[in-house]
């Protein structure tokens, strides 16, 4: 590149040369130009195909196609071998691990059968302690029902009260003995060790309607008594506006 440059150089040079004198000739110039140019082109050498030798085999010693098949195939066999045994053990983990997982979920399993009987186990005895709680708390609620009665009863009636309590002691002493035999025949021994299931949910709707039953009581005795507290105040007053009445009525008559 760079000569083919500088012939173009040199040619243009000896054109303007022969511009600026018109004797010159351009023979000179061209041989110049064409010389360069071809000195300039690179020589190609013919190529020579080199005296290519085969391979003996050396005499006495075969090929043995066979046993080089022979050799393949071990080999194919050992590898097939090799992978037969990376499956099965695969397959042995995988059997382990599955075995492992039935076990746990037999496990987790017994330990919620445990769990559900402990806790129905609670609730068995939650539900026995429950009505002797409620027992117990019918009887303090009676005591002190009995204990604002008798202030009550003192507050209105003052002594007149106190002497016929005096009086019908016998009765009342009655009426509580009266109280405890109701008690005793309204308590439901509970029975619930040998029950199943079913029975037990059986006995639980009973005690539920035996309770709703004796809620329903309690109202209406509640009721009744505020009724017969008013009645008393209404007759009390009614008695000390008579008892003025009369007191008025004797002044006048003493006047």
């Amino acid at each position: 590149m760079r000569l083919t440059v500088m012939t173009c150089l040199a040619f243009l040079a000896g054109i303007l040369l022969c511009a600026v004198r018109p004797g010159s000739s351009l023979s000179f110039y061209f041989y110049f130009f064409f010389s360069t140019e071809e000195e300039s082109k690179p020589k190609f050498k013919p190529f020579v195909m080199p005296n290519l030798i085969p391979p003996k085999i050396p005499d006495g010693e075969r090929v043995d196609f066979d046993d080089i098949h022979r050799k393949r195939m071990e080999k194919d066999l050992m590898e097939l071998q090799t992978l037969i045994e990376v499956h099965f053990e695969s397959r042995k983990k995988e059997e382990e691990e599955i075995i492992q997982l039935k076990e746990r979920i037999e496990k987790r399993r017994s330990e919620r059968a445990e769990q559900h009987r402990i806790r129905s186990e609670r609730e068995k005895d939650q539900f026995t302690r429950t009505p002797r709680k409620e027992e117990e708390e019918a009887k303090k609620r009676a005591e002190e029902d009995a204990k604002k009665k008798k202030n009550l009863t003192s507050l209105h009636f003052g002594g007149y009260m106190q002497k016929l309590v005096s009086r019908c002691s016998g009765k009342r002493q009655t009426e509580r003995e009266k109280k405890k035999k109701i008690l005793n025949e309204r308590r439901k021994c509970l029975d619930i060790e040998h029950m199943s299931q079913e029975k037990l949910k059986e006995k639980a709707k009973e005690l539920w309607e035996w309770m709703y039953e004796l809620e329903a009581e309690k109202f209406e005795l509640q009721y009744q008594f505020t009724r017969q507290k008013y009645e008393i105040n209404v007759l009390r007053n009614r008695v000390s506006d008579h008892q003025k009445t009369s007191k008025r009525t004797k002044r006048g008559l003493r006047k």
